[in-house]
């Protein structure tokens, strides 16, 4: 029970900060495209307010989805995008792009929430997938190959009713599905790459797994357990959780066999958000509640973030 007095007040935090409106927005959609060049320019500040994060395999970055828009690793250094600083949250990196929804940024002409939008570009430019002005989707999953979307609908919008959806079809249409088995209060989704059949949820009751798109789920963890975070490979759920201290485990698809993966130190913190380059698959990330974040490679956790700070 320890992990719920350490992790659960940092996390509703992040969350709270993060549903916080924009207090610039208008009704149009209307937005420019800055040059490339223009758009990531050096970093070395701090990170705060992580919504989300995952490796965009066209741009060979790992992004991470702030309250004021993107910033990404790549080949050791720290950039920030220039452009579009929204409050992005729901963030799924997938090969090509990334899924979002959040807030916008100052400046902006997107509605508020700005609903479901899609990139192509690494945060170039926004193509607007729907919901823009009703409703902000906190929790939604994708697959990184398939595109296929699992989203958590809060209150009822022009489309859905409250409750859980799947869209086979870049969300031209939307299935309800019951989430049967799930607990109350979820922290994170994730989308198996090809198969959307396997969707994983993290929650204060711990992890569960579906293997029927959303309508039933099981658990893998058990009773006392702090379901913190989830990722999918191909072949593995990654999954972290919290009991009395922080853990990383790769649970086999095929087989069922759990393997516990050695984390750095992390006194009182927990993993909030796990991703995979899939350029280069031995290198692992962790984001912590504390703001930091770890990359492995060379056969050792690597920091790239001091509490939101970045380090070169």
């Amino acid at each position: 029970m320890k992990a719920r007095w350490i992790l659960t007040p940092i996390m509703t935090g992040l969350l709270l900060v993060g549903c916080a409106q924009s207090e610039e927005s208008t009704t149009s959609n209307n937005e420019t495209t800055p040059n490339s060049e223009d758009f990531e320019v050096a970093f070395d500040g701090s990170i705060e307010h992580v919504h989300g994060m995952g490796y965009i395999e066209n741009e060979e970055g790992l992004y991470l989805a702030s309250h004021n828009g993107l910033r990404i690793y790549r080949d050791g250094q720290w950039l920030e995008a220039t452009e579009h600083a929204n409050d992005y949250m729901g963030f799924n990196a997938v090969a090509d792009g990334f899924y979002t929804s959040g807030h916008p940024g100052p400046g902006s002409m997107m509605q508020n929430p700005i609903g479901i939008q899609r990139s192509k570009d690494g945060g170039r430019s926004l193509d607007h997938m729907g919901f823009e002005g009703e409703t902000d989707f906190h929790h939604m999953a994708v697959g990184y190959r398939s595109h296929h979307m699992f989203v958590m609908n809060p209150q009822e919008n022009s489309q859905m009713g409250p409750g859980y959806f799947h869209s086979e079809n870049e969300g031209q249409e939307w299935q309800q599905v019951s989430g049967s088995g799930l607990p109350s209060e979820v922290s994170a989704f994730a989308m198996h790459p090809s198969d959307s059949q396997l969707i994983a949820a993290a929650s204060a009751e711990g992890v569960f797994l579906s293997e029927d798109g959303g309508d039933s789920f099981s658990p893998l963890t058990k009773d006392g357990i702090f379901g913190t975070a989830v990722f999918f490979n191909e072949d593995s759920l990654y999954f972290a959780t919290y009991g009395t201290q922080a853990e990383l485990i790769n649970y086999t698809l095929e087989t069922g066999n759990e393997q516990s993966i050695e984390l750095p130190d992390l006194p009182e913190d927990g993993i909030l958000y796990i991703a995979q380059n899939p350029l280069q698959k031995e290198q692992l990330t962790i984001y912590t509640a504390a703001g930091h974040a770890f990359i492995f490679e060379d056969d050792n956790w690597k920091q790239i973030l001091n509490a939101g700070q970045v380090e070169q």
